[in-house]
């Protein structure tokens, strides 16, 4: 069967260094989405890197795997830990004046019994779930992909257990939608490979989606993104025959970029990451091209479902370009209006031999907080490592921090490398971001290698 075999596995709340940098999009050309998306510094890949940073695949999986976005699942069915969950997220991606993603993956009999089968018991308690979301995903702007599976899968279903899921994907979508009126909800579309375009958009209205943005297609699956497209204008084509119009449609990138065929990647060493997440889409049908599935999770035939695998990453990214440098500045319409970041960094050090020099940067500013990035210069190298210091301007806060450590004692904030990038060689350079409340400032940057 070609279907998009999802995963059972939520990442853990823990704060991490995670990899790499943030790729910004700036405005979307196309679609109804414009901004940045979250890169969430807490994820599987994000604990692998920290784990095993002299592996020798740790490079390519960092600079092409964890330095982007992908999206946050709700999959551990958990009535009373849910909405915490969902409320540190948005939280943290608001706090950066960027755009969080969501996948909802909890619907009573998901997967059909399958390797990621799970979800709510019954379809009350999965509403009561739904309603826990809902109530924390803020006011700005959110994607939501809307259980996976949920409307292409029906093949264990018999007719009134169709009936009885189509209106609890109605109920849902009003539930999330009246959360956040701001949130941007996509149903399941399947993929081209797998329902008719004309059978797909019939389900799809049965399910509700005249309430929602659209639908997403080829999630955690490996159909090419233009079989994707051409499968959604289709879709979009019967949508309007019915008398749905104004929907678009979400492409999961994650590994198309590469060999299609059966549902399964864990052991296919053909498939290859597709194009970087944006809402840069130049499409005016696609309003995304997202990492529904996080390269390197498995899908549950060599491994278990979910697991992050390093094998599975490497190779969907050892033949990959790297993803297009950061842009200088990013912002989301979201989020309330920004200054302008610093034209020039804070310092300019002039570093004798064996020191460090930090210069630090607002990459994103938005009303209460700023996004700072700061820039390692090494002299003659630090072999044993780095530490950058500063004093915070008054009412400033960090909160989070990636790619370093992070000790404060009173408005004095130090950050430490992590494993990976402490060992700079000479001239060689590193950079570890932060996210802070507050206003930026200009403070002096002190930068010491024992």
């Amino acid at each position: 069967m070609s279907r998009s075999r999802v995963f059972a596995v939520a990442a853990a709340c823990t704060t991490v260094a995670a990899a790499s940098v943030l790729v910004a999009t700036g405005s979307a050309s196309a679609g109804t989405i414009s901004g940045t998306l979250y890169r969430d510094p807490n994820t599987a890949v994000a604990r692998w890197l920290e784990a095993n940073p002299g592996d020798s695949r740790a490079t390519v999986i960092r600079d092409r795997v964890a330095s982007q976005p992908a999206t946050r699942w709700l999959s551990n069915f958990n009535i009373s830990t849910v909405g915490a969950e969902v409320a540190t997220y948005i939280g943290a991606a608001n706090a950066a004046g960027q755009i969080p993603a969501l996948t909802v993956y909890g619907i009573t009999n998901r997967d059909c019994g399958g390797a990621s089968s799970g979800g709510a018991p019954d379809l009350n308690q999965y509403q009561t779930w739904i309603g826990n979301i809902a109530r924390n995903l803020g006011d700005r702007t959110v994607v939501l992909n809307l259980e996976p599976d949920s409307i292409a899968l029906l093949t264990c279903l018999n007719s009134s257990e169709i009936a009885a899921r189509n209106q609890a994907l109605r109920t849902a979508t009003q539930t999330l939608k009246a959360g956040n009126p701001n949130a941007k909800v996509y149903l399941d579309g399947g993929h081209s490979a797998w329902n008719s375009a004309g059978e797909q958009a019939s389900r799809l209205a049965a399910a509700g989606i005249a309430a929602a943005d659209g639908f997403y297609t080829n999630a955690s699956n490996f159909q090419p993104t233009s079989a994707e497209s051409a499968y959604g204008r289709s879709i979009i084509a019967a949508l309007n025959g019915q008398g749905v119009s104004g929907k678009r449609q979400v492409i999961d990138t994650s590994r198309n970029g590469g060999a299609s065929g059966d549902w399964c990647g864990d052991d296919n060493t053909d498939r290859r990451i597709g194009q970087y997440p944006t809402v840069n889409t130049g499409d005016a049908n696609i309003d995304a091209y997202l990492w529904i599935k996080p390269p390197g999770e498995a899908d549950g035939c060599r491994y278990a479902a979910g697991s992050f695998q390093p094998d599975l990453a490497y190779s969907l990214a050892s033949s990959a370009t790297n993803p297009p440098s950061p842009s200088p500045t990013s912002s989301s319409p979201s989020s309330s209006p920004s200054s302008s970041p610093s034209s020039s960094p804070s310092s300019s050090p002039s570093l004798p031999v064996g020191a460090c020099g930090a210069t630090l940067r607002a990459a994103s500013t938005w009303n209460g907080g700023y996004q700072g990035e700061v820039k390692v210069q090494a002299g003659s190298g630090t072999p044993a490592g780095w530490t950058v210091s500063w004093t915070l301007p008054a009412g400033s806060v960090v909160s989070q921090v990636w790619n370093g450590t992070l000790t404060s004692s009173g408005s004095t904030v130090s950050v430490r490398n992590v494993s990976w990038n402490g060992n700079l060689p000479a001239d060689g350079s590193a950079t570890f971001g932060f996210i802070a409340s507050g206003t930026p400032g200009t403070p002096a940057l002190t930068c010491t290698s024992p």
